[in-house]
């Protein structure tokens, strides 16, 4: 697995697994256990997926089994809207440190741009200095939220989750986020199938070339963007697969068919939609 360089110099896995939607607890924890025999290294999970327990219990299952040493792992989690807040933010990273039995967590980011942003990352600047967080990001923040967060703060974000996958490539703002030194890592790199990605011919004439699936493509192309790209399955053969992505390289002129898809706009909805914003105040752990 190749690896990325945030700005703090701590090295991040150039692809990372990731289990949202994974609610059933066997489930998430034979999910990680697997993901890491295919030979993932960056587990993505958040407070609000409602997983951090058994995604804890699969890493110490794979730890258990001499799969892979706790410093090979680079794991991540997220505070959710409530705890993003001067008075909860400290209890949210250990309420999460204690759920994924860690001492310590790879990268935390603040799930959402709401609430008291720089009162929860003042408290992420104190756990990180403590040795509790690796690095510390946000997601989903758009490029004013975290310049003015970057510019006010005495450590500067190291990463930017947001969603991008073909049909909506955020090109300005992974542009601005990779010129101003924050890397950029995608959420929903399928767009959870929306558009009949599956079935695209740009995309499905591309993996012929390659004898890869579109899946594969996708990845490839994230990859080749500078993009650390979050996948999940449950099944082994498309975690296998979704990995499998550093034997081949696409074109120029691959990368240009690919472009020529963004629609410019997310495929889930929009964060600056204050219903949704509502929605999220009112949504508990």
């Amino acid at each position: 697995m190749n690896d990325k360089t945030l700005n703090n110099q701590v090295k991040i896995p150039a692809l990372g697994f990731g289990v949202f939607q994974i609610t059933e607890a066997n489930a998430t924890r034979e999910a990680v256990i697997n993901a890491i025999k295919a030979g993932y290294r960056l587990i993505d999970t958040a407070a609000i997926y409602g997983n951090e327990v058994e995604v804890g219990l699969g890493i110490q299952d794979a730890i258990d089994q001499g799969l892979v040493t706790r410093d090979e792992l680079f794991i991540t989690t997220k505070l959710w809207v409530p705890d993003v807040n001067a008075d909860r933010a400290a209890q949210g990273i250990d309420d999460s440190l204690s759920r994924l039995k860690l001492d310590y967590l790879d990268l935390l980011l603040i799930h959402q741009p709401y609430n008291d942003v720089f009162g929860a990352w003042r408290a992420m600047e104190t756990a990180y200095q403590d040795g509790k967080l690796k690095a510390i990001g946000v997601s989903n923040f758009s490029i004013a939220q975290i310049t003015n967060l970057a510019e006010f703060s005495n450590i500067k974000p190291m990463l930017n989750q947001i969603e991008v996958n073909p049909f909506y490539q955020n090109k300005e703002r992974v542009a601005y986020l990779q010129d101003y030194g924050i890397q950029v890592e995608a959420w929903a790199p399928f767009a959870e199938g929306r558009n009949n990605l599956f079935k695209n011919d740009v995309l499905q004439s591309i993996g012929d070339k390659y004898h890869k699936s579109i899946a594969q493509v996708i990845i490839r192309w994230l990859l080749q963007r500078n993009i650390i790209p979050i996948a999940k399955s449950v099944r082994t053969d498309r975690m296998q697969e979704n990995i499998d992505v550093f034997d081949f390289a696409l074109t120029d002129e691959d990368m240009q068919q690919i472009a020529a898809l963004d629609q410019n706009q997310s495929q889930f909805f929009d964060h600056d939609d204050p219903d949704r914003i509502k929605w999220m105040a009112q949504r508990s752990k």
